[in-house]
């Protein structure tokens, strides 16, 4: 499907003529463990995150399952997919998606290599025509009759190059804080922390760490921190972890000015084919997302229209009421 197209964004994390490398994925660990917290902004924090499903997805390395989890009617004809950033996993969705299910029934992926999706064999295909690719099957099970997609970051370069895509099944856009030029602050800062393997010996030490990864996100409480990143972390052989496969770094690592050129290039042209109401949500204080690139998005194209959220920078967490009402309002009005 659009393979062509498929292998000119894959220069964002991958370039093709690099060497191979593989990774294997750990045994089956729960992501997710149970909380019990009182409500922020009047979403039930206390409930339990939704049991995992999977769909079977296919890369060119073969077969792997794809973790999904949802909230409302599953009989809604009306579905709301939301897809989180390259370290994190669909749980993050949990207030924005409890908010939600009373329009929409919600489905938040882990994309693979993360959370409880499988581990590819192969690590250079975890890029976004490989994601893209697991978006359409896990649609295609889902059957929408009225398709909305919330994209975060990495989440949101999948939406924007499946809605410029012909034939695509979007009917509204919401990019959180990313477009198709990602700044130079942004990747420095990734690649501090990404792919470097950390390992604690308890929880909480744990915890600490993922929330030092998340101060950009905004202005939360410590209780709000804790629900949004205890499932980051997972017990192994007695250690704790961060959830995703640190390969997923290895196409990004692999890049080189003239894959990141043409990487650009092509997001461009997908943004550009894009003929859908999209909302561009830019965290006043991102590093990624700069007011220039989302002032040429809104240029280029008239189906754009872009929001600030204050207090935030890369990128919003959307747990927030606040911030919450933006997306309600952008996909119910």
């Amino acid at each position: 499907m659009a393979t062509s197209l498929w292998k000119k964004i894959a220069a964002i994390f991958t370039d093709a003529s690099s060497a191979q490398a593989s990774a294997s994925k750990p045994g089956a660990v729960d992501g997710a463990p149970q909380q019990n917290q009182a409500g922020v902004d009047g979403v039930d924090l206390g409930a339990q995150q939704p049991v995992p499903q999977k769909v079977q997805c296919i890369s060119p390395a073969g077969l792997h399952q794809m973790a999904y989890r949802t909230w409302g009617d599953p009989q809604n004809p009306k579905v709301l997919l939301c897809v989180h950033g390259l370290t994190r996993r669909g749980t993050d969705f949990y207030a924005l998606a409890q908010a939600m299910s009373d329009e929409y029934f919600v489905v938040c992926p882990d994309v693979v290599g993360r959370g409880d999706s499988d581990y590819l064999s192969d690590p250079m295909y975890y890029g976004v025509p490989q994601y893209v690719s697991d978006m359409v099957t896990l649609i295609a099970r889902l059957a929408p009759k009225q398709l909305d997609f919330f994209g975060t970051s990495m989440g949101g370069l999948i939406g924007m190059v499946l809605a410029g895509l012909e034939h695509q099944p979007i009917r509204r856009l919401l990019l959180n804080d990313v477009g198709p030029r990602i700044e130079f602050a942004f990747l420095s800062r990734l690649m501090t922390y990404l792919g470097k393997p950390v390992v604690f010996s308890n929880q909480e030490e744990a915890l600490q760490y993922a929330n030092t990864l998340t101060q950009t996100f905004g202005r939360h409480t410590p209780e709000q921190l804790r629900l949004l990143n205890l499932p980051q972390l997972m017990q192994r052989n007695q250690e704790w972890v961060m959830h995703y496969d640190p390969k997923i770094s290895v196409p990004l690592m692999a890049q080189n000015p003239m894959t990141a050129a043409a990487g650009e290039l092509a997001l461009w042209k997908s943004f550009d084919n894009i003929k859908i109401k999209t909302l561009v949500a830019r965290g006043v204080e991102s590093d990624l997302l700069s007011p220039a690139t989302v002032e040429e998005m809104c240029r280029r194209n008239p189906y754009v229209s872009a929001v600030e959220i204050p207090e935030a920078g890369h990128a919003p967490a959307f747990i927030l009421s606040e911030q919450i009402a933006v997306a309600r309002k952008f996909f119910t009005s």
